[in-house]
């Protein structure tokens, strides 16, 4: 997200991400990519990326949280549930972490339900002024503790969170 908070402008444009980009740096992102098994995803995002030419995470179970189901497309599951369900469903499964990989209706509905672990945000070292906001205004008052703080040579700062009710 931007320094002020924001993951995409209003009309969805996210060159602002540009800002770092270094050939061979991805930020953590492979490592902690094999950590993972399953992955939430809204139906926005899915569409963005689909979009922009990419096939969003086709070697992980993927449910795509949306007000329109439609049949599974391979690992790809549509799913307009109850997202508590879908939780516990998951963590019943053997298996690695669950990816909530966004966008922002989803993040602020796993962060209301208090369904979120941890949090790791990647902070972009711009100001956007406006536009799609992470966190939203409904903060439920969840506390976190920093688990992990890391800087790269481009400016981006990595916080690591676990989520912690009883802070």
């Amino acid at each position: 997200m931007s320094l002020d908070g924001f993951i995409a402008t209003k009309d969805d444009d996210l060159t602002f991400l540009n800002v770092v980009e270094k050939e061979g740096e991805d930020y953590g992102y492979t490592a902690f990519y094999e950590t993972i098994d399953s992955v939430i995803l809204g139906r926005r995002t899915y569409e963005k990326v689909i979009s922009m030419g990419f096939k969003p995470h086709e070697d992980k179970e993927t449910w795509i949280i949306t007000q329109r189901p439609e049949p599974d497309k391979g690992h790809h599951h549509f799913y307009s549930g109850d997202l508590k369900e879908l939780v516990l469903q998951l963590k019943e499964k053997e298996g690695k972490n669950v990816f909530v990989d966004g966008g922002a209706f989803v993040a602020q509905a796993f962060l209301k339900e208090n369904l979120l672990d941890e949090i790791i945000v990647s902070i972009i070292p711009v100001l956007l002024g406006d536009g799609i906001s992470l966190f939203g205004n409904d903060n439920p008052g969840l506390k976190l503790q920093l688990l992990e703080t890391k800087s790269f040579e481009k400016g981006l700062v990595q916080l690591h969170y676990r989520v912690d009710p009883n802070l």
